[in-house]
């Protein structure tokens, strides 16, 4: 059996990760995780006005400090690594504090209506990427970009078109500082600022987000969210959105494989939104899962086992699986649409043409959309993702036995 290694390092990426371990050396605190950090990171997210500006400690504070032990007792980070989590957790507690900022300048924005979203999600690597991006081509849907996401104070809605302009491109500015560090992470799964991005990115000011785990080991803070109620959390996603929102007609097009663990929220959030939940062989996406985490988690610790990785993509894909049955179950607020991966691209067309029917709204120039798409975005235009399930200790057989509560109900096999 052969394990799963990670992708050489360049000599920029290694003189990087050469020069942050030389900076922790000369201001540790810039690096410090665990219990100690809470202070010091609530000091560099509220620069340094105090938590009293982060509201209610209730909501933000467990999150925080959960965050930090586990990226220090899990994590095994090498020094970008720390930084970087370090930074994550205070940028969270920032955005917290600007958007409410926003919010109480502009109050009407809070109240703003939406037009019920198209929620695209699915277990990981089924193809949600490239039919988020493909349906975002329509002009009548609207998919966030990074920036908007990460900071959406910056671009709301009602900003000059303009002044806009000139705020994507100085947040494009620079390169893209994944892709020097981990090249292999653009084969694996692109992004970049012009590239609409899930929703996991713009979450988090409760300090309760699925999507952390997927670029850092924390088993202990991902078992602590299992615990967790995301209401607020998904308030919050809306409030975001209403910000961002140009009261323009267009539907938001959005996109979370974590939305998966959370659906009763998504329904409860977005009444009458169209859920679409992609399915692939359930081998496949596990182990094209593990691949990606693990390839993400190698930017920021020199020490990924495969295995491990494996093991945690298994238990958080049948948790969240086993939730999203439970909410499909149960909820009839929205529209749940079933899309099968092998369908998506045997006939992309056909399979597009359902969703925009399960939306209710009239279908476009799709295979218009699908060329356009196919020449900016082609296919393993940058690489082709490999990858197989001995690598990250996965028994095929046990895996589709374990996982069939979920491939006889939704799935159909």
């Amino acid at each position: 059996m052969t394990g799963w290694s990670a992708p050489a390092r360049t000599p920029e990426a290694l003189a990087a990760y050469a020069a942050a371990e030389k900076d922790r050396a000369a201001r540790p605190d810039r690096y410090r995780l665990g219990t100690d950090a809470v202070d010091i990171v609530i000091d560099r997210g509220t620069r340094r006005t105090g938590a009293g500006v982060l509201g209610d400690p209730d909501q933000w504070r467990p999150g925080l400090q959960q965050y930090l032990a586990s990226a220090e007792e899990d994590g095994r980070l090498n020094a970008l690594g720390a930084f970087t989590a370090q930074r994550t957790a205070a940028s969270r507690l920032a955005a917290r504090v600007s958007i409410a900022r926003y919010l109480h300048e502009h109050p009407a924005a809070e109240h703003r209506p939406l037009r019920p979203p198209i929620i695209i999600t699915g277990g990981w690597r089924t193809g949600t990427t490239f039919l988020f991006r493909l349906l975002d081509r329509d002009p009548r849907l609207r998919a966030p970009l990074p920036a908007e996401l990460g900071a959406p104070w910056r671009l709301p809605g009602d900003l000059d078109p303009d002044e806009r302009s000139r705020r994507l491109a100085e947040a494009a500015a620079g390169p893209y500082l994944l892709h020097v560090l981990n090249p292999a992470m653009a084969i694996v799964h692109d992004s970049g600022p012009d590239l609409p991005e899930e929703c996991v990115l713009g979450m988090g000011t409760t300090l309760r987000n699925w999507g952390f785990a997927a670029t850092t080991r924390l088993d202990s803070y991902a078992n602590w969210l299992a615990g967790q109620d995301f209401a607020d959390e998904y308030a919050r996603h809306r409030r975001m959105l209403q910000i961002l929102d140009a009261g323009d007609g267009r539907r938001w097009v959005l996109k979370a494989p974590a939305h998966t663990a959370e659906l009763r929220h998504v329904a409860a959030t977005y009444p009458g939104a169209c859920v679409v939940q992609l399915h692939r062989d359930i081998v496949e996406t596990i182990t094209s899962g593990a691949s990606l985490f693990a390839t993400y988690r190698s930017t920021y610790s020199d020490h990924v086992d495969g295995a491990d990785v494996g093991r945690f993509q298994t238990e958080q894909t049948e948790l969240w699986l086993r939730r999203a049955v439970a909410a499909r179950a149960s909820e009839s607020a929205v529209t749940w649409l079933d899309i099968q991966y092998t369908d998506l691209v045997a006939d992309p067309e056909t399979t597009v043409r359902r969703i925009y029917a399960a939306a209710q709204m009239e279908p476009p120039d799709i295979a218009g959309m699908l060329t356009e798409h196919h020449r900016t975005q082609p296919r393993d235009g940058k690489g082709k993702h490999r990858y197989r399930p001995e690598e990250f200790g996965i028994a095929p057989n046990e895996l589709r036995e374990r996982m069939r509560f979920y491939t006889q109900t939704l799935v159909g096999e």
